[in-house]
């Protein structure tokens, strides 16, 4: 796991003071363009690591040996939290390298430490959506989240006009490619869709935080939701076997269910927010599925079928 290797490759320039990416390389048994990517991932990142030219040279951490991380900075220290922190939380060696990690520092640095590598949780199963680029406010809420700041945010939901809102902000969540901000609006439990927040200003107000793995358990309940508003439709299908991929991507992976297959043909159940979205997420294959029920799912495609007929015959609207 890389927030491991960054952690550990940190520990070996403190003790060493300067080393070459291929004697990185045979402390951590990587590979020598592996360890030159780390080292370049800590210097990237503000980490006091610089390379040092000419012969003999290498990779030194400002300032020589070290046995702590006394040397680093404020500013350094959560730097290289948010950086290590997201991967961590996915890997228990890691989380255990960050632990020590924030206990060889000084005190004063620590409660900023912990919380930049809380900030940020990554989510690898995607809601079945198509990738998309970094927010661009996630930097800052970064940044809110580790100084404990509130953040007055302008958001558009995607029914709704703007609102502006003042938010204690708790943390960071990547789902698949899209990220949400986790916090509380007025005391009360609230989650963003970073994307959808078009103005952001952080606050000079002190944030209220969760207690410690608030933030997890804040996600495991926005999960829960989003489950039960996903599922409070569903359908009972037989499809045949290759058709499966293309209702996994249409409704996401966490949708269809049950898909044993028998002789080329599989009997799945689907669920999505209404009988409609499962309707139309089934027609197009109509030669190629069987519903089985409920009747609701059943009379949409047939709605649905019958206006495509009408609309689309020879002679018909679309040819006006």
């Amino acid at each position: 796991m890389r927030a491991d290797r960054l952690v550990a490759t940190l520990l070996v320039l403190q003790a060493r003071g300067r080393v070459s990416a291929a004697e990185l390389a045979k402390e951590l048994e990587t590979s020598v363009s592996t360890a030159r990517r780390d080292l370049e991932a800590l210097s990237t990142a503000g980490i006091p690591v610089y390379p040092q030219p000419g012969r003999g040279g290498g990779w030194q951490l400002l300032g020589g040996a070290r046995t702590d991380l006394s040397g680093l900075t404020s500013d350094e220290a959560r730097a290289l939290f948010l950086l290590v922190g997201p991967a961590a939380a996915l890997d228990p060696g890691a989380k255990s390298a960050l632990r020590k990690l924030v206990r060889a520092l000084p005190e004063t640095f620590r409660a900023d430490a912990e919380a930049a590598a809380e900030a940020i949780m990554v989510d690898l199963a995607g809601w079945g959506a198509a990738p998309r680029d970094r927010p661009q406010y996630v930097n800052q809420l970064e940044s809110a989240v580790v100084s404990r700041r509130r953040v007055c945010l302008t958001y558009t939901g995607w029914d709704k006009d703007p609102v502006d809102r003042l938010v204690d902000p708790w943390g960071l969540v990547r789902k698949g490619e899209v990220w949400y901000l986790l916090g509380a609006t007025d005391g009360a439990e609230r989650t963003y869709r970073v994307e959808r927040i078009t103005d952001l200003e952080i606050t000079d107000q002190p944030a209220q935080r969760p207690p410690r793995g608030g933030l997890e358990a804040a996600w495991a309940r926005v999960l829960d939701d989003v489950r039960g508003l996903r599922a409070r439709a569903s359908a009972t299908v037989t499809v045949d076997a290759e058709v499966l991929p293309w209702l996994r991507s249409t409704f996401g992976p966490e949708s269809i269910q049950q898909d044993t297959v028998i002789e080329g043909r599989a009997r799945v159940v689907i669920t999505a927010p209404t009988a409609e979205i499962i309707a139309r997420g089934l027609v197009g294959w109509a030669e190629r599925i069987d519903v089985h029920g409920p009747a609701s799912v059943r009379a949409e495609i047939a709605r649905l079928g019958s206006m495509a007929v009408d609309r689309n015959t020879p002679g018909g609207p679309a040819e006006g």
